[in-house]
């Protein structure tokens, strides 16, 4: 990977990517690793679908009570790796994060399965249950509660952007010797930098 054929717009070069990614892995191509970390700095990570992708940045939609949404609520920034195993490519974003607007989210939402949205109402995400009957239970009840209805956007849930300050384009060499070429946002626009592998 030669810096001077990537686009000057890391956002760009991204949409890029994603488009030979899709070709190659499919639906899996918009899976991403979103790390964050809570007030006092421990972190977590789990796999998220990146939902959009912009200028602004990129977007995902959870549950805003779920430790993800605790954590960005008490320390709104995060890290995010794209990894194309089938291209030998990855994308490592850093940023602040900022919430979506609610039309952004009532937007996403409508195009979600009618089973994801009865789940994401009857989930209380990342909190402790008694066992599998009890989350059971709390499907049959949103099932039954949204009957013959359409199933609103749920007043905890909504989007996320990353908004980049950085982002790291890489790509698979042998022996280790891989290219990264990393772009940092400054008060003029980005600057490019190569690193060392």
């Amino acid at each position: 990977m030669d810096e001077n054929d990537l686009a000057d717009d890391p956002i760009a070069q991204l949409e890029a990517w994603l488009a030979d990614a899709r070709l190659a892995a499919g639906p899996r191509s918009e899976l991403m690793t979103l790390a964050t970390a809570d007030s006092t700095g421990r972190p977590s990570a789990r796999v998220v679908l990146m939902r959009g992708i912009d200028a602004r940045g990129l977007t995902f939609f959870t549950n805003r009570t779920s430790r993800k949404g605790d954590e960005l609520r008490a320390n709104p920034r995060a890290a995010a790796v794209l990894h194309w195993w089938e291209l030998g490519r990855q994308v490592r974003v850093e940023g602040a994060v900022e919430e979506t607007s609610d039309d952004e989210s009532v937007a996403y939402w409508s195009t979600r399965p009618r089973e994801s949205q009865v789940a994401a109402w009857a989930s209380r995400q990342s909190r402790p249950l008694d066992g599998r009957a009890e989350l059971d239970a709390l499907v049959a009840e949103t099932e039954a509660r949204f009957a013959g209805a359409d199933v609103p956007l749920p007043p905890f849930w909504g989007g996320y952007r990353i908004v980049p300050e950085q982002i790291e384009f890489w790509t698979h060499r042998d022996s280790r010797l891989h290219d990264r070429v990393r772009y940092v946002r400054t008060d003029t626009g980005w600057a490019r930098e190569r690193l060392a592998p």
